[in-house]
């Protein structure tokens, strides 16, 4: 009797393809699980090697030499080991100063790779904004470059700010997590577009740089189509950009203005978003939700034109072009150098978009 050695050889048993299921996904967070478990360890003994260094620095009086001397000897001593350099061990102390309790107000610390802490402590001045951003990294799994590229765009305060009249509209919890998905004003200086760009030039853009498009969108949005078709009464009408939101169970329409926001805009997006929940949208979808992206926009006429409105949606400015102030800085070495030096040896995070 010959042992089988394909797997198309094998006679499966009933039931085994959902245990095998089972199997996997077990095993999959077992790994997640002592992953996380290894970086919280580190977190937790770079805190205590920081604490260390700033209680003898200042009961004994040491200099920067001496942290030198040391990131020499730990080299020495764990050579299997990185993470010792001077630059790492600077970090370790100014994490120490600044989060002594190892927690970024209610967000611990050791639920996030080290170099997103470091990110935090060097990007942000705040104790509120450090805790902000530390909480929507472990809630949507940002990458560091994601956690970068948001405090450089100031997300923070930008996200649930567009003009809206979604309280009127929607149910609460559907109202408040709707405002809290969109944002004002959009950035879309990555088209390289200029000012006095149109409408089908920026949309243009945005299709080719879809990915980027959808990173400044947020998470949760799927993209289903461009001038998306829709017949009414034998009329045909096309929609800039249409969207699907997982997490808000509905469609979402987007149209470009290249100009100022004028009042009728509001009657043609009205129109778009009861067309899509006749034609479109499912039974158990909720009520499709409009995003009128506009050059420029006066506040309170937005709010006059979207109180006569019977359909939620959001009336928002985007920037082709953007002058952000640099992000504060410090003295200590820049990631950039510390990585240099650490040569990529820590985790620093996955992409989980």
């Amino acid at each position: 009797m010959t042992t089988p050695t394909r797997k198309s050889a094998l006679a499966l048993p009933e039931g085994y393809a959902d245990w095998l299921a089972q199997l996997k996904g077990q095993i999959v967070q077992a790994r997640q699980r002592a992953s996380l478990s290894v970086n919280a360890e580190l977190v937790q003994l770079y805190g205590r090697i920081g604490r260390d260094i700033l209680e003898r620095q200042q009961a004994e009086g040491w200099g920067a030499k001496v942290i030198d001397r040391l990131a020499l000897d730990l080299k020495d001593a764990f050579a299997d080991m990185r993470g010792w350099s001077s630059s790492n061990l600077k970090y370790m102390r100014f994490f120490a100063q600044h989060c002594p309790d190892r927690q970024f107000g209610q967000q611990p610390a050791d639920q996030l790779p080290w170099f997103h802490v470091v990110t935090l402590l060097t990007k942000l001045g705040s104790p509120a904004e450090r805790e902000w951003y530390a909480q929507q990294t472990v809630l949507q799994s940002w990458s560091r470059s994601t956690l970068e590229l948001n405090i450089k765009s100031r997300l923070q305060q930008r996200q649930g700010s567009v003009v809206t009249n979604f309280v009127s509209r929607l149910p609460a919890a559907d109202s408040a997590l709707a405002q809290e998905t969109l944002k004002d004003p959009y950035l879309f200086d990555f088209l390289g577009l200029g000012h006095d760009a149109q409408e089908r030039d920026i949309e243009d853009g945005l299709i080719r740089h879809i990915t980027r498009f959808l990173l400044e969108l947020g998470a949760g949005f799927a993209f289903v189509g461009r001038q998306f078709r829709l017949e009414v009464g034998g009329d045909e009408f096309f929609i800039d950009l249409l969207f699907y939101h997982s997490r808000l169970k509905c469609y979402v329409v987007v149209e470009l203005k290249a100009t100022a926001f004028k009042p009728e805009h509001a009657g043609q997006l009205n129109f778009y978003l009861a067309a899509v929940d006749a034609q479109i949208k499912a039974e158990d979808d909720k009520p499709t939700i409009g995003l009128l992206l506009c050059k420029q926009q006066n506040r309170l006429v937005a709010e006059y034109a979207l109180s006569g409105i019977d359909k939620p949606f959001g009336v928002a400015e985007y920037q082709l072009l953007r002058d952000l102030p640099d992000t504060l800085g410090r003295n200590l070495p820049s990631i950039a150098e510390i990585e240099a030096e650490l040569a990529g040896e820590l985790d620093t995070g996955s992409e989980v978009e």
